[in-house]
């Protein structure tokens, strides 16, 4: 496969959306040959990995689901401060590059335009909703429809019309893929599965099952029954189906987590400390590893002010980082990116059987297939995971700011009908790890894990004991897509600050 970043006339940040979508002096010179190679592109930057990262996920999705803490004591989005100069940078990374290059991909595998190519085809629309979930699950209402419309002005599609269209979507993908199953597409430019049609078809029912939940609350109806149509028709049942991004060398792929780990500018959250240490979770030095200057297993509260970051108790090398798979030199070309696992499945399936939906399993053995799932994708050895499965210890109070525990649940599996959903919530809160995009999609919606709260906030629109509930708009767009904007705000339904609930989000 040839350089998947070395595509350049497609990719490549920029500041102006409305330059992003009308630029077409180049998508017409893309060829058949090539398209492989967009494609391959398009998975990449779908997961918003590269140097999009860390103003797309690590500074926001990541601080908000606390699986880190922010150390910078010049960073403020672990306060809850909106920074809409960062966030420019991930809306426009992704338009200007996923955005632009997969409707390309779909442009040119179409059907009506390119027979022979409906199964290439079909899997450009399973990634299409799983990358333009991830946006609009930040902001609201995004551009949809309107992407690559070679128009001044970009229209914003709303959420609800959004997630109504990835159900389509998957139908059509689906529908399409079961009369090539056995086949490939893709080949190697598939960096996830290699292009195996059966492979594709099962996570196309699992993100079926994840987008029904995120919409539970707003649309049970659709939720119930989206849910009970993706497990008839097959989702995740094992790790050999986990959905994986492989990075490589030779494409210039890679994981960023480790070219930023020696920056110290995020550690160990506290609520990951009092949660794994109080679990005795065998993930513990899997995730993270013991703080430089003390051996121990180490978290920090998020929302700390200057003051506090400063203070040599919290020195960097006080508090934990990443565990060996990231925090090795190297590792940025080793270590892949997770996806889609087989552990988020069964999780999902747990809390469907809570709410009465027929998952073909109980609640409970969903619960501890998760738990399986994800420690059996982390290596934990079988002996180990049944002796974690039958935890009776809870989480920890911690020493500063005499933090109590997080909350009270154990792993073993509870008679409680009103603690089984925060035990689902909360391991798959762990398996999730080191995935804040979809995490914090949860904690919205169902308030849990209970996390900490941050100690300080900057936003007054999201006050100590609130959470953010989305990200704003970015200033290019403010500035050069005006009215499309104006808009998208009255299809929020709100203000556009981070206290505005997105509509699968309403309040209780």
């Amino acid at each position: 496969m040839s350089g998947l970043l070395g595509i350049f006339l497609l990719g490549g940040c920029t500041d102006d959306f409305t330059d992003i979508n009308t630029n077409q002096r180049v998508l017409s010179d893309i060829d058949l040959a090539t398209i492989g190679n967009v494609y391959a592109k398009v998975q990449y930057d779908g997961l918003m990995s590269g140097w999009n990262f860390q103003i797309s996920q690590n500074l926001f999705a990541d601080l908000y689901s606390q699986y880190y803490s922010n150390w910078q004591t010049k960073f403020n989005t672990d306060r809850n401060l909106l920074n809409r100069d960062w966030l420019g940078y991930a809306f426009n990374g992704f338009y200007g590059n996923c955005g632009k290059n997969l409707a390309v991909v779909l442009e040119k595998t179409d059907p009506a335009v390119a027979p022979g190519l409906e199964k290439q085809y079909a899997l450009a629309q399973i990634w299409k909703v799983f990358a333009y979930q991830r946006q609009t699950d930040y902001w609201g209402p995004v551009p949809y429809t309107a992407v690559n419309n070679a128009e001044n002005s970009v229209a914003y599609d709303t959420q609800q019309s959004i997630y109504a269209d990835f159900i389509v979507l998957l139908d059509a993908a689906t529908t399409t893929l079961a009369g090539f199953a056995g086949e490939n597409a893709f080949g190697s430019n598939d960096q996830i599965y290699g292009g195996s049609i059966n492979k594709w078809i099962v996570f196309a029912n699992t993100l079926r099952l994840r987008i029904a939940m995120r919409i539970s609350k707003v649309d049970p109806g659709t939720a119930k029954t989206q849910a009970e149509k993706a497990v008839a028709a097959g989702v995740m049942q094992s790790i050999a189906d986990d959905a994986i991004f492989k990075v490589s060398k030779s494409d210039n792929s890679f994981n960023p987590l480790p070219i930023m780990l020696p920056w110290n500018e995020f550690r160990m959250s506290a609520s990951m400390e009092s949660v794994l240490k109080g679990f005795q979770d065998p993930r513990l030095p899997i995730y993270y590893k013991p703080a430089k200057n003390t051996g121990l297993f180490t978290g920090m509260r998020n929302g700390l002010s200057v003051a506090q970051i400063s203070e040599e108790k919290r020195h960097y090398d006080m508090i934990s980082t990443m565990g060996p798979a990231w925090s090795t030199p190297g590792n940025e070309y080793i270590t892949p990116i997770d996806i889609i696992l087989a552990s988020e499945a069964y999780f999902l399936r747990a809390e469907g059987a809570l709410k009465g939906w027929s998952m073909g399993i109980t609640a409970e053995a969903a619960y501890n297939k998760g738990i399986e799932m994800s420690l059996l994708h982390w290596g934990v050895d079988a002996a180990a995971i049944a002796t974690y499965q039958a935890g009776v210890t809870t989480p920890v109070a911690l020493p500063d700011f005499s933090t109590p525990p997080m909350t009270d649940i154990a792993v073993k599996w509870d008679a409680s009908p009103a603690k089984q959903l925060e035990q689902v919530i909360t391991q798959k809160w762990l398996a999730l790890y080191p995935d804040g995009w979809e995490a914090w999609g949860d904690r919205r919606r169902l308030e849990l894990p209970k996390l900490y709260d941050v100690v300080v906030s900057d936003n007054p629109d999201v006050p100590v004991g609130k959470i953010m509930r989305r990200v704003g708009y970015v200033p290019s767009e403010l500035s050069t897509n005006a009215a499309a904007v104006a808009d998208a705000i009255q299809k929020l339904g709100g203000p556009d600050v981070a206290s505005t609930r997105l509509w699968w989000d309403p309040a209780k």
